[in-house]
């Protein structure tokens, strides 16, 4: 005989939210954002506008005695012309901070991207509806970790019992800002980007700033930064500046100097840890743009090359060795005046080694264990005894 699940709807309100920097309201219920709607109206760039909506390190929290959830949602996906569909969104589903389950949500909006042209094209689809039962039948903690690439605008919340926001942890919240590697790349679900991994073993609450394709120093992610609620921040520099071929030399150093100058109007002491690239061979010594290599597509497979010409590093086109160099002379020239501030190699994460156990899989972007090894080595190196973020964990 199957049993009659009476469920309770709550309300969809930000106190339910967390790792937001901004929550809209739609017509349907809540889309979460990661830059501001000051910062929003400071570009025109589409592909910025879609992965700052892509809730990475987003997640619904909340204290019940439920056993089972109900999420409806309507989600917005890539799909690449010419390529098989990729695969669905995860949600992950946390019990007192212990994986105890995932979920994908069916239908929505399909955003298909000409990698050609760049244009998209959008195909409209239906809400779909997320369920997790089986929950211990106690007072706990539930965190709800929506897909980190895909738009998730949140419609309706069930449960077989009454649900309350969490209260504060106590936790140090951590900022971080960096790439797609920091967004999630090909991590296997949302919780367990590097990111948010790190933030688990570190013991801090995260909000997760990783723009695909969009670390690129711009002011209004300075603003943001500086605006954000936060006890520690990061921002890993580098690998989009190379790939888009954004600025040479001569921009770079003023351009650092002016981003850690804006974060520094709003957190003037707070431990700011400046990362620079991990290890990706094709770009170590030779300068962007990274152009796509179709030739796979077809089959589902997407490598990326550098088509910069070496030669012109003389010119002050960027790699990533020479943005390495850069970074460790400036952060030390300003840590002179900010003991606050500090360095870490991003080759100390992935490096020459793990690259040969473990490469990057298109040539650009760290595959599912290496996320796992990116974040559990920025913890120990961070967060760990004499790390620039370590502290005390509740």
């Amino acid at each position: 005989m199957n049993q009659v699940t009476h469920w309770i709807t709550t309300p969809l309100t930000p106190d339910l939210l967390r790792g937001a920097l901004e929550v809209e309201r739609t017509g349907r219920g809540l889309l979460p954002h990661r830059l501001p709607a000051r910062a929003r109206a400071q570009f025109a760039d589409g592909q910025l506008a879609r992965v700052e909506a892509q809730p990475s390190g987003v997640r619904l929290a909340f204290r019940t005695r439920a056993t089972a959830v109900e999420l409806d949602a309507l989600r917005s996906k890539f799909a690449y012309q010419g390529a098989p569909p990729r695969p669905d969104g995860l949600y992950d589903l946390l019990v007192d901070g212990r994986p105890a389950g995932q979920g994908r949500v069916s239908g929505g909006n399909v955003l298909l991207v000409d990698m050609v042209t760049g244009s998209v094209e959008t195909r409209p689809g239906p809400a779909g509806t997320v369920r997790f039962s089986g929950l211990p039948d106690r007072l706990k903690d539930v965190e709800v970790w929506l897909p980190y690439n895909e738009i998730t605008e949140l419609i309706a919340l069930r449960t077989d019992a009454p649900v309350e926001p969490l209260p504060e942890t106590g936790r140090r919240q951590w900022v971080h800002h960096g790439s797609s590697i920091s967004h999630g790349s090909d991590a296997a679900s949302p919780s367990t980007t590097w990111p948010a991994l790190a933030a688990s073993l570190g013991g801090v609450e995260l909000t997760n700033l990783g723009l695909g394709g969009n670390a690129l120093l711009d002011p209004f992610t300075a603003r943001a930064l500086r605006d954000a609620p936060a006890d520690l921040i990061s921002v890993k520099i580098g690998i989009n500046l190379v790939n888009t071929d954004l600025m040479r030399l001569r921009a770079f150093g003023p351009a650092v100097h002016g981003f850690l100058d804006t974060i520094r109007e709003g957190h003037p002491t707070t431990p700011l840890l400046v990362v620079s690239p991990i290890l990706c061979p094709i770009h170590e010594d030779t300068p962007g743009p990274s152009a796509p290599d179709f030739s796979g597509l077809a089959e589902g497979r997407l490598r990326f090359r550098a088509v910069g010409d070496p030669a012109e590093r003389a010119a002050g086109k960027l790699t990533l060795r020479v943005i390495r160099e850069e970074l460790a002379r400036l952060v030390a020239q300003r840590a002179a005046d900010d003991p606050h501030l500090h360095h870490l190699d991003g080759r100390e994460l992935y490096g020459e080694k793990d690259a040969a156990e473990l490469p990057l899989p298109d040539d650009l972007h760290p595959d599912a264990a290496t996320h796992r090894r990116i974040g559990e080595r920025f913890a120990a190196r961070a967060f760990g005894d004499g790390g620039p973020f370590a502290g005390p964990t509740p």
